[in-house]
C-alpha cells in the first residue's frame, strides 16, 4: 500500500478519499436472512413446507384424508415456484441461489419426511415400518443433492424420478383405505414406498414434466383435493 494511503486530513482527521479501498469494502452488501422471504417463489417454497408440516401433524393424528390434501398441495406449490421464479427478470442472482437451496430443503420435509410418516402412522408406528420409511428419506436427500449439482440435462431429461411423484402415487391409493383391510393396505403402501424410493435414486433418465403437464397436474391435485375434502366433510 502506497505511503498517501496513511495520510490524514488535518481537518478531519480522516483518510484522503483518494486512499483505496480493501475488498471487503468493495463488496455488495448482504441481504439479510428475512428479506429473501419478501419474494414470491421464495414464499411459495415456504408455503409448500407449511403444508408438509400439516401433512405429518394429521398422519401423526391419523387423520389421512386431511395428510393427503396437505401433502398434494406440497407438491403443487413445488410444482409452481419453478416457473413463477423463472416469470421474474429482475429476480437477483442471491435470490435465485437462494431459492434454488431452499427449494430442496423444503422437498426433503414435504416429499419426503411427510409421506415417510405417513407410512410410519399407517403401520402405528410399528418399528417394521422404519426401513420403509428410511429408505424414501435416504433416496429423497440422495437425489437432491444429485439434482442439485448435475440439475436438468441439454435435452430435457433428469436422472431418477422426481420426488413429487411420491405424493401424486400415494395420495390415490388412500382413496380405497376405508374400505381395505388396515394389514392389506398397510403391507400395499410399505411395497410402493419402498419401489418410489428405489426409482428415485435408480439409474435411468426421465423427461422433465413441463408444458402442458401443469394443467394435468393442477386438475390432479385439484380433483383430488375435492375427493379428499368429501371424505372429511361428507
Amino acid at each position: 500500500m502506497s505511503i498517501s494511503a496513511f495520510r490524514q486530513d488535518l481537518v478531519t482527521n480522516r483518510p484522503l478519499t483518494n486512499a483505496p479501498c480493501s475488498d471487503d469494502q468493495m463488496k455488495p452488501a448482504k441481504m439479510s436472512m428475512l428479506a429473501f422471504v419478501k419474494d414470491i417463489p421464495n414464499i411459495m417454497t415456504l408455503s409448500g413446507v407449511c403444508c408438509g408440516f400439516l401433512g405429518i401433524y394429521f398422519a401423526i393424528q391419523g387423520n389421512f384424508p386431511a395428510a393427503m390434501i396437505a401433502m398434494l398441495w406440497a407438491a403443487l406449490l413445488d410444482w409452481y415456484d419453478g416457473p413463477v421464479a423463472r416469470g421474474i427478470p429482475s429476480r437477483s442472482d442471491d435470490l435465485k441461489a437462494f431459492g434454488g437451496k431452499l427449494d430442496s430443503l423444503a422437498d426433503i420435509v414435504s416429499l419426503g419426511v411427510c409421506p415417510a410418516i405417513i407410512l410410519l402412522s399407517y403401520g402405528d408406528f410399528n418399528p417394521w415400518f422404519l426401513p420403509g420409511a428410511l429408505a424414501l428419506i435416504l433416496a429423497g436427500v440422495i437425489r437432491l443433492a444429485y439434482f442439485d449439482v448435475f440439475g436438468v440435462d441439454a435435452d430435457g431429461y433428469i436422472a431418477g424420478l422426481s420426488l413429487d411423484i411420491t405424493a401424486l402415487v400415494i395420495a390415490p391409493l388412500f382413496l380405497f383405505e376405508h374400505i381395505s383391510n388396515h394389514n392389506a393396505f398397510a403391507a400395499m403402501l410399505y411395497g410402493v414406498i419402498v419401489v418410489l424410493a428405489i426409482l428415485h435414486v435408480a439409474p435411468f433418465r426421465m423427461k422433465k414434466m413441463v408444458g402442458y403437464w401443469y394443467h394435468v397436474i393442477t386438475i390432479y391435485i385439484l380433483g383430488l383435493t375435492a375427493m379428499f375434502s368429501w371424505q372429511i366433510f361428507g
